[in-house]
């Protein structure tokens, strides 16, 4: 690829006492496309994804972001620098509402002195811009923005997850295993969101097991193996049992794919 990677990671480690989570991890993502990141339990995967979403500060190694290193301290950081992620577990708050969930740690305040003395915050805005954000994803099944998150289905609380972060994540977004708790038809659903965020213009990271999901999505797919990355792949060229006997070391990559 001639274009330069918006999100890359050179050289990362992570240890936790004698266990080393991350041995030297490389990291390519580029503008645009969706990045698929496969391992085994254990390769490390999660932890490098952590290190770029700012989830944790790696013991070395270098990230960088639109060519700027950038050291995050916390989740907080790397959202600041346009980095959403969606976590496995929703990271959702059940008992709010749809509309506060997706302004939640970034509430929009009345202007003047009511924002700013009295800290009210600006319901309706904040209600317009989810409304918009939930329609633009095609998400308006959802008739209520008022109704508590806990009263949707499992498929619908991922995709209030999905749409805050695309509304958000002005450079990247990370998504952790966005189907591993739902079912078929609404997995469906959030692989069109996945496709639907990636056609407007945001490129994606992807970590799941889920071997058909990342063949049907994925532009490229990253295979971590003890604790860095073995190679990467163009899902075109290679079939599902590839991907599996690299990732568990039943079969070498091609040369091609290690230097990619």
């Amino acid at each position: 690829m001639a274009q330069e990677p918006i999100l890359t990671a050179r050289g990362l480690v992570k240890r936790y006492g004698r266990v080393t989570a991350l041995d030297h991890a490389d990291f390519d993502l580029y503008p645009g496309e969706i990045l698929a990141v496969i391992g085994d339990n254990g390769a490390g995967k999660s932890t490098m994804i952590k290190a770029v979403s700012g989830a944790l500060t790696p013991d070395d190694g270098e990230i960088r972001l639109e060519g700027q290193p950038v050291h995050f301290r916390s989740p907080m950081d790397a959202r600041k620098a346009g980095i959403e992620t969606v976590y496995q577990n929703l990271a959702l708050s059940p008992a709010l509402s749809i509309a506060d969930n997706m302004f939640l740690g970034r509430e929009i305040r009345k202007p003047g002195i009511m924002g700013k003395w009295f800290r009210s915050l600006d319901r309706a805005a904040m209600e317009k811009q989810a409304r918009a954000k939930l329609s633009e994803l095609g998400l308006m099944t959802i008739q209520n923005i008022n109704q508590a998150v806990e009263t949707l289905s499992g498929g619908q609380r991922q995709g209030v997850a999905v749409a805050r972060a695309a509304a958000f994540g002005s450079k990247v977004v990370i998504m952790d295993e966005p189907t591993a708790a739902l079912g078929v038809k609404e997995s469906r659903r959030v692989l069109e969101l996945i496709l639907d965020v990636r056609a407007r213009g945001l490129p994606i990271v992807l970590i799941s097991h889920n071997m058909p999901h990342v063949f049907e999505v994925a532009d490229r797919i990253h295979i971590h193996r003890l604790g860095r990355r073995l190679c990467v792949i163009n899902p075109k060229d290679f079939t599902m049992s590839d991907a599996v006997a690299f990732m568990t070391g039943a079969k070498a990559p091609p040369g091609e794919a290690i230097a990619a």
